[in-house]
């Protein structure tokens, strides 16, 4: 690891920008929602937008590689000591418009966010409750839950372009936003620093498609609206069901949320899984099997993560009591740290999980988590 003493004025020059504080003791542990990862070089916590962005410029002039940390609930990071610096972006001001316009900075907690939208009346978001992290990791993930997407109401953002050091707001269709994925996921060209959301004002959610929350609702029709707290309350209590809303006390919600993506595979892979169920587990469960068009613009079909995950063997609590890494008891797509897990422990049992619905449908299944200094390839 890089002695901090080869750059003695780093400091120094971080210290005198504004709304900016230096943190040498914390470890990943302590900034991700899977209490894991070892010890950056040092964190810097940053306030403002252009105190992200002056640090950003500054690390990049020096060549000092760096990860921007939000809620730190989609970070898989390697133990030990890492020769970076986790930049922790905290400037959480919300504001809306009465015209259902909503800003956010990026590092305003998601659901802050989401319920400064639902008290205000404001419709479109409220769908995305209880997801763990920052509003700035929504555009880069192309965050979705329950049928609702954030591309359905992201109007533009805030980005910092690390090649010119140039702030400016670029509209969301530049972004190519896709299931899980925006042309920032992977390139490290910009930093988002704030996000504008267009919602709408007459207190009903946006149409209600995904078939769990809506039988919960008494939805009979595809597409209907009900008043956004009610949606709130529902999706909160289905999160709540599955682990996947953050409880300190509780180790099911110690993880990185879905952990794997929901496989698009072509429609003769799809009707091969379908088969394959069909001798493993019989007609009934074949036909029960969930297969959806994954979109207008491709024929392909999503299948459910964590359905294939369960009929390839791992159930809920897999491998069981004493493991230090486990499959949430709530849902098979949580990999959870039961309070004295190792990022090796976790890796281990990703790999399990991916290889054995590989070697039993023929799928590959991809982590949805940004990996640091590790991969799922990891020995």
């Amino acid at each position: 690891m890089t002695d901090p003493s080869s750059t003695p004025d780093l400091y120094e020059h971080l210290q005198a920008i504004d709304s900016v504080a230096i943190d040498e003791d914390a470890t990943f542990a302590d900034l991700t929602s899977l209490h894991l990862g070892g010890r950056p070089r040092l964190t810097v916590r940053c306030g403002t937008d252009s105190a992200v962005a002056e640090v950003v410029m500054l690390l990049d002039a020096r060549g000092i590689d760096f990860l921007i940390v939000g809620g730190g609930s989609n970070l898989v990071v390697a133990d030990g000591d890492l020769d970076l610096v986790a930049v922790v972006v905290e400037n959480r001001e919300i504001s809306l418009t009465t015209e259902g316009v909503l800003r956010a900075g990026a590092g305003a907690v998601w659901d802050d966010v989401v319920v400064a939208s639902v008290e205000a009346g404001f419709g479109g978001i409220e769908c995305l409750s209880g997801i763990p992290g920052s509003a700035g990791a929504t555009p880069v993930q192309n965050v979705g839950a329950y049928g609702a997407e954030i591309s359905d109401v992201l109007v533009q953002v805030l980005l910092l372009e690390r090649s010119t050091g140039e702030m400016a707001w670029v509209p969301a269709s530049s972004l190519e936003l896709d299931y899980r994925y925006s042309n920032l996921k992977f390139s490290n060209r910009a930093i988002v620093l704030a996000i504008e959301l267009q919602l709408s004002t007459d207190g009903l959610s946006g149409p209600l498609r995904y078939g769990e929350l809506a039988r919960r609702l008494g939805v009979t029709e595809a597409g209907e609206r009900r008043p956004v707290a009610d949606v709130r309350a529902a999706v909160l209590q289905l999160r709540r069901g599955k682990g996947m809303v953050i409880d300190p006390a509780d180790h099911d919600t110690w993880s990185a949320g879905s952990f794997f993506t929901n496989p698009i595979v072509p429609v003769a892979l799809a009707d091969e899984v379908q088969a394959r169920v069909r001798q493993l587990r019989g007609d009934e469960d074949a036909e029960r099997m969930p297969r959806f068009p994954a979109g207008p613009r491709t024929t392909k079909v999503k299948l459910s993560a964590a359905w294939l995950i369960d009929r390839a063997g791992f159930a809920k609590g897999f491998p069981g009591e004493g493991a230090p890494v486990r499959l949430s008891t709530k849902h098979t797509l949580a990999l959870t740290n039961r309070g004295s897990a190792t990022t090796a422990d976790l890796v281990a049992l990703a790999r399990q999980v991916r290889d054995g619905v590989q070697e039993t449908f023929g799928v590959a299944l991809v982590p949805e988590p940004v990996w640091v200094g590790v991969s799922i390839d990891s020995p």
